[in-house]
């Protein structure tokens, strides 16, 4: 569960850095890629650990 919001929050911090540069290409990218994270973290929250399973 921890590392699900590790990501989370990686996630969030890049896409306000990629909110800042967004005039910019590279802007866009990392945008896109923090809100990848953040969508895979919320994910992984909801995915059942192997030992419940």
């Amino acid at each position: 569960m921890a590392a699900s919001w590790v990501v989370t929050i990686l996630g969030v911090i890049a896409s306000l850095l990629g909110w800042y540069l967004t005039p910019n290409a590279w802007g866009y990218g990392i945008l896109g890629f923090g809100l990848a994270f953040i969508v895979l973290g919320i994910i992984y929250m909801f995915r059942m650990p192997v030992r419940h399973r």
